[in-house]
């Protein structure tokens, strides 16, 4: 048999090979993923977990998807944390640094404890993007969050209550509707298919078999 390490699932003792993620490891020992597994490659953050290793009193966050099992490892997964998602029309809405007031008013009461940060699946400078949505500097809050996948650890370890993916996504979305400068091709390209130019490709795709798409997608032309 492989080479195996002791996993700690949920409190229960499971040995499992040691070259297994703990999403494999899981279902190695019997549990069946029906929620909480999403994309299975690091982009859904569904997968959100905390774990310890035994002797060590740091408590670690990770994707589950992503991340190897190591000996004497303590699981819990985090399927869902509640963000707070306001509500707001991005037509109506403007980037100014008073938008963050009226809509998430708790990120002025961040404490600079950098527990978000620290507990990134993704290592992001979480911290610092939200001191950016505090200045009302969204662009660079977007750049500073662009590979967040909204798993919501942060927010579990925040004291102030921030619910830091949704102030990220209203940074993005006010950077790419009002900051951002317009793409050219991008904007060619939506009016190509508003009118229609791909309706006959799209219907031709969607009538062939899963293999035959597989194999068109990985021999694609990729533009330059």
């Amino acid at each position: 048999m492989e080479n195996t390490v002791n996993v700690y699932l949920f409190g229960k003792k499971y040995t499992v090979p040691d070259n297994l993620t703990i999403m494999r490891a899981m279902e190695y020992a019997g549990y069946q993923l029906v929620r909480g597994c999403g994309c299975r490659n690091g982009f859904c953050g569904a997968c959100a977990t905390i774990y310890r290793i035994k002797g060590d009193r740091t408590l670690r966050a990770c994707l589950a998807c992503q991340t190897k099992v190591e000996n004497d490892m303590y699981v819990a997964t985090l399927p869902f944390f509640p963000l707070v998602k306001q509500v707001y029309d991005i037509e109506k809405i403007k980037p100014t640094e008073q938008i963050m007031m009226q809509l998430y008013p708790e990120i002025y009461a961040c404490v600079g404890c950098n527990a978000c940060t620290k507990s990134c699946t993704q290592s992001l400078n979480v911290m610092q993007y939200i001191a950016y949505a505090q200045r009302g500097e969204f662009d660079k809050c977007a750049e500073e969050s662009f590979d967040c996948v909204m798993c919501g650890v942060c927010s579990s370890r925040c004291p102030a209550g921030i619910s830091h993916p949704q102030v990220a996504m209203l940074a993005r979305r006010l950077n790419g509707k009002y900051i951002a400068p317009e793409t050219e091709h991008l904007k060619v390209r939506v009016d190509e298919i508003k009118n229609g130019d791909f309706t006959e490709l799209i219907s031709s795709l969607m009538g062939k078999p899963i293999d035959e798409l597989k194999e068109l997608y990985n021999h694609r032309e990729i533009e330059k």
